[in-house]
Order: C-alpha cells, then sequence, then structure tokens
C-alpha cells in the first residue's frame, strides 16, 4: 500500500481506486447497484399490490409489518444461520438469494395470476362484519395473502439480501481506511439504482395493456410480470458477479481474507447473537440506531402513504406517482453522495452520523404541521395556484420522504457500516447478523403497534396523525443520543488502533479490547 502513488485531488474526489483493486471492486459496485435496483423496484411494486388491493389500504401496513414481517424476520435470521453454519459464506449467498428469486418467480407465474381464486373475499367480508373498523388492516392482510407474501419477501430482501449478504461481504473484506475510499462510491451505486428503478417503475406502470402477450389479463398484470422478470434477470446478474470476484480470487477465497481471517470457522446461533447486543454497550448503540431509524421512518410512511392512496387509488398510477418519487430520492441521494466521502473525512463519524436524524426531524416538523393544519383556510390558498390540499399534502410528504431517504442511502448507511468494522470478526458476525436480519424489523414492528394501537382507539390513519407526531419527536430524541454515545466509543477504537472483541463469558464480563490494528482485510 506504501508503495502506491498518492491520489490527486480530482482523482481523490471521484474515483480514489487503485487499478489493482479493480477486479473486486467494479463486480462489487454491480452487486450493490443490481441489490439496489431490486430493492428499489420490490419497495414500489409491494406497496402498489397491497395499498390498492381491495379492500385494503395503508392501513394494512402496520399490521403486516407486526404479524406477519417480525415473524418471519426470526425465520430467515434462523434460516441464514444454519446456513451460515454448514456451508461457507460464498454458498450461503447463492442459498438465500436462491430462495428469494425463486419465489418471485413462483408469485410471478402461479400466485398473482391465480389470485382470485386464491385470496378468500367471502371469508374476510364475514370476520370483517365482526371486528371494529380499525382492525380493516388486519382483514386485508388475510384477505390478500399472496399480496401479503410478496410484501413480508421483498422486506426481507432489503434485510437479508442487501444489508446482511452485501454489506456483510463489503465489511468482511474492507478495511477502515479502505471504506472511506470505497463506501462512497458504493452508495453511489446504490443511489444510481434507486433513479434506475424509479424510471422501470413509471415506465412499467404507463404500459398499455397488449392481448398479443400471452400473460397478464390487463395493463397492471402484464406490468408486474415485466417489474418481477426484470428482478429475477437482475438476482441472477448479481450472483454471476459475486462468483466472477471469488474466482478472480478475491473475496472469500482470497489469501488476504483468509490470512485475516484465520481463526476457526463461527457457529452462530439465534440466542447467542442476541446474548451479544446485551453484553456489549457498543452493539446496543448500533443497535438502538437501527431500531430508532426504522420507527421513526415507519410511522412518517403509513401517514404519507395513507394520502397517496386517497390520491392515487388505482394502482398502476400508485405505482407510477411512487416511481418518480424514488427516482427523485435517487438523484437527491446520488448529488450527496459525491460528497459524503469528502464530509466524513473532514468531519469526525459522530457528525456525520447526526446529518439523518437531524435531517429526519426537521422534515417531519415541516410535513405533520402542514398535516395538521391543512385545514384552517388552506383551501382557498391552494386553489389559487390551482391544486388541492391532498395533492399539497402528498407534495410535502413526498419531498419529506425524498430527503429522508437520501439521507438514509449516504449518511446512515456509510457511518452505520463503519461502525461495524471495528469489532471482531466474531463480534461483527453475530452482532450484524442480530442487529440487521431482526433489528430493523422489530423497529418497523415498534412503529406499527403504535399505529394498531391507535388505528383501534380513532379508526383511521388520518385521525391519530397529532399522536404520531409527538411520538416521532420522542424517538429521534432517542436515536440522536444513541448516535452521540457510540461517537465517543468508535472514536476512541479507532484512533487508539483497538479492536473489540465481545466475550462469551456470563453477560457481568465487561467487552475486551485487543490492540490488534482494526484492519481487517484489504
Amino acid at each position: 500500500m506504501s508503495s502506491r502513488k498518492e491520489f490527486s485531488k480530482t482523482r481523490a474526489f471521484l474515483w480514489p481506486i487503485y487499478r489493482d483493486e479493480l477486479c473486486k471492486f467494479i463486480p462489487m459496485l454491480l452487486i450493490f447497484f443490481l441489490v439496489g435496483l431490486n430493492y428499489t423496484l420490490l419497495r414500489i411494486t409491494k406497496d402498489a399490490l397491497v395499498i390498492t388491493a381491495p379492500a385494503s389500504g395503508a392501513e394494512a401496513l402496520p399490521f403486516i409489518k407486526v404479524w406477519a414481517i417480525v415473524p418471519m424476520a426470526f425465520l430467515f435470521t434462523f434460516i441464514f444461520t444454519r446456513v451460515s453454519n454448514k456451508v461457507s459464506r460464498e454458498k450461503a449467498f447463492y442459498s438465500m438469494m436462491a430462495i428469494f428469486l425463486a419465489f418471485f418467480a413462483l408469485f410471478t407465474f402461479v400466485l398473482y395470476p391465480l389470485q382470485d381464486f386464491l385470496h378468500p373475499h367471502g371469508l374476510a367480508d364475514k370476520i370483517q362484519s365482526h371486528l371494529p373498523l380499525g382492525c380493516k388492516g388486519l382483514v386485508a392482510m388475510l384477505r390478500n395473502w399472496t399480496f401479503t407474501a410478496y410484501y413480508v419477501m421483498s422486506e426481507m430482501w432489503s434485510t437479508i439480501i442487501m444489508t446482511v449478504l452485501a454489506w456483510g461481504f463489503a465489511n468482511e473484506v474492507t478495511s477502515v481506511k479502505d471504506a472511506k475510499r470505497f463506501y462512497g462510491l458504493l452508495g453511489l451505486g446504490l443511489n444510481l439504482s434507486t433513479i434506475a428503478a424509479g424510471l422501470a417503475a413509471s415506465y412499467f406502470s404507463d404500459y398499455v395493456y397488449n392481448p398479443a402477450l400471452p400473460f397478464g389479463t390487463d395493463a397492471w398484470g402484464q406490468s408486474i410480470s415485466f417489474l418481477n422478470c426484470l428482478i429475477i434477470v437482475a438476482g441472477l446478474v448479481c450472483m454471476a458477479c459475486f462468483r466472477y470476484i471469488h474466482l478472480k480470487n478475491g473475496g472469500y477465497n482470497s489469501e488476504t481474507y483468509k490470512t485475516h481471517h484465520a481463526e476457526n470457522k463461527i457457529k452462530m446461533g439465534m440466542r447467542k447473537n442476541f446474548s451479544y447486543l446485551a453484553k456489549s454497550k457498543y452493539l446496543i448503540c448500533i443497535a438502538v440506531i437501527v431500531v430508532t431509524y426504522n420507527i421513526a421512518i415507519n410511522l412518517i410512511e403509513v401517514v404519507w402513504k395513507d394520502q397517496i392512496k386517497e390520491l392515487y387509488p388505482n394502482p398502476a398510477e400508485f405505482s407510477a406517482y411512487m416511481g418518480h418519487v424514488q427516482t427523485w430520492i435517487g438523484i437527491v441521494a446520488t448529488l450527496v453522495s459525491l460528497f459524503v466521502g469528502t464530509v466524513i473525512q473532514k468531519i469526525n463519524w459522530t457528525k456525520s452520523a447526526l446529518i439523518a436524524p437531524v435531517t429526519l426531524l426537521t422534515t417531519g416538523i415541516a410535513f405533520f404541521s402542514f398535516m395538521l393544519f391543512k385545514d384552517t383556510g388552506l383551501a382557498a390558498v391552494t386553489a389559487l395556484i390551482g391544486t388541492t390540499p391532498l395533492a399539497l399534502g402528498v407534495f410535502f410528504g413526498s419531498m419529506q420522504n425524498c430527503l429522508a431517504r437520501a439521507s438514509k442511502y449516504t449518511f446512515f448507511d456509510a457511518t452505520k457500516e463503519m461502525a461495524f468494522i471495528p469489532l471482531s470478526k466474531e463480534s461483527k458476525l453475530k452482532g450484524k447478523a442480530a442487529i440487521d436480519g431482526v433489528g430493523s424489523r422489530l423497529g418497523k414492528s415498534g412503529g406499527s403497534v403504535v399505529h394498531q394501537g391507535l388505528l383501534v382507539i380513532f379508526g383511521t390513519v388520518a385521525s391519530s396523525t397529532s399522536i404520531v407526531a409527538g411520538i416521532l419527536f420522542l424517538v429521534i430524541g432517542g436515536w440522536i443520543i444513541a448516535v452521540r454515545s457510540l461517537g465517543k466509543q468508535f472514536t476512541q477504537l479507532v484512533t487508539q488502533h483497538q479492536t473489540l472483541t465481545v466475550p462469551e463469558s456470563d453477560s457481568t464480563v465487561p467487552q475486551e479490547v485487543s490492540q490488534r490494528p482494526i484492519e481487517t482485510a484489504t
């Protein structure tokens, strides 16, 4: 490394990658692009399917996230730990990817075409007649169960494939020093994929029905087929890129990785993973950051998507609008990501990590202020500018979501992943599996539990907006406190070149800090 020439200022800003790193970095960048492409396409499609489904709406989301996603998060974490214990890390990647691609193929060619036969509308109507209005979302989750399954698998993609496997792989083969060069560009790849996915979703959602095609009975049905086929192809190419890295003696097969990870293969168990969180203040802080972010974003998004459903009840129009929003999220995040590496190097980790919660706080105040006061003479004002309070509310919600998501895809992701690097291999694997595998789901379910309780009390999402706003600001306050605490610990580990190891013994024993370098791999 010392024999390498220093980059020029322009090269260091735009492309701080050495020539001998290209055979590993280019495929890795493509993997992140494809994983991010599928992530955004699935986000758009799952919302359009569930929210615009018969007798459904945004009120179904909190019930799905608690009663379907949380159990599946535990199940997939269990499957991942078992697979990781049985096969190599490389084969675990292929195995988990194959599970997802097989389901999306099954949904595209079997479940979606047979939805009228598979969905128990009659039974759902009988159940709804015996339940209060606030349980409409629960009934909708059961009524449209194939869409619920698609929603769950889409959420698991972001957790297992993107966070645990893709980012986990990057963390395993990247040092803290190299991460400052790599992660900004990897984030850029994710942001560009968001733009591409948003444009693709908008294009296919405007698709006109073609009776000559042998699939789909309407334009939206054919659009679903095209979008899912794109997702499947992207997943297969992603697996090919991952294989290419390993064929070139990179990744988990490289001598560098084997040298730095010469210890015995770590056997992971779900209970032991969570015991690690209880033993380490450092891991607890990361978990709190992940949980509070997901609670906060979920609290806002349910209110916002409820407004979009009112404005665009048609699934194709809903999907097209969400595609436009995702495109703008990608554009803003891409512009911001150009400066992420520079900002992280110019200011400390704590200030960089605080950008996301501060952004969510300020945009959240603006959005909820409009939602709470939109009926106070605003109709006359909106009429003068040729719009409606509903359309303007959706616009402000979209702007809030765009800025909040852009900060998440840049500063939040980069700083959170950097926080894992000073951990030992064992602590990193177990802590990351517990935090990213289930912690993010618990965060979303926490926001969903709040919405469920408020729905039962108030009946609709709109009626509980003021309570949601108050809870949101308390959650963001906890997020900021956790960032400041983690920042102090992270800075101490990095400046003193220490590696944090959580002991296997009783939780009363303090975590251990070794003096060996934290440069885990290159």
